[in-house]
């Protein structure tokens, strides 16, 4: 159940701290303070969006009775995720983005299990290809296409 008294009593102090925020900035300054770095609603400021933050965590983070049971879980692919993320990481630059994005789609979903090669092949080179259009002519950001050693 999403609604706990934890959860409820967290709600409730967002909307304390935001009131409280938005009150604070009607605490009169002098001319002088406007431009300065401390002032009267500095530490009202403060503890505000710390209270929001804190309030927010108190929402939205599982109580101790609710932690996830961790055990029995694929181990084994989480960390081969977090290597062939590092791999990729290492190799756009000298493979190139749509080698090393594909080598990075079709190794993901081998790891999730699918074993025809012609379709992760049909899956992840266009995917590659497609995104790499999109960044470089839609949003004009480059990126290198192709491994060095093929590069004019």
């Amino acid at each position: 159940m999403f609604f706990t008294n934890r959860r409820i009593g967290g709600l409730l102090l967002l909307a304390f701290c935001v009131t409280y925020a938005v009150l604070s900035q009607r605490i009169p300054l002098l001319p002088f303070q406007a431009q300065s770095a401390f002032h009267a609603r500095t530490m009202p400021e403060v503890l505000a969006i710390l209270g929001v933050g804190l309030s927010i965590a108190i929402v939205v983070l599982p109580s101790p009775k609710e932690f996830l049971d961790l055990s029995g879980k694929n181990w084994f692919t989480v960390i081969a995720f977090l290597a062939l993320m590092s791999f990729y990481g290492v190799t756009i630059r000298p493979f190139g983005f749509i080698l090393s994005s594909s080598i990075l789609l079709g190794v993901g979903f081998w790891l999730l299990g699918e074993r025809k090669a012609w379709l992760i092949l049909a899956v992840s080179v266009p995917i590659a290809i497609a995104f790499w259009a999109l960044m470089t002519l839609g949003l004009s950001v480059f990126l290198e296409p192709l491994p060095w050693f093929l590069r004019g």
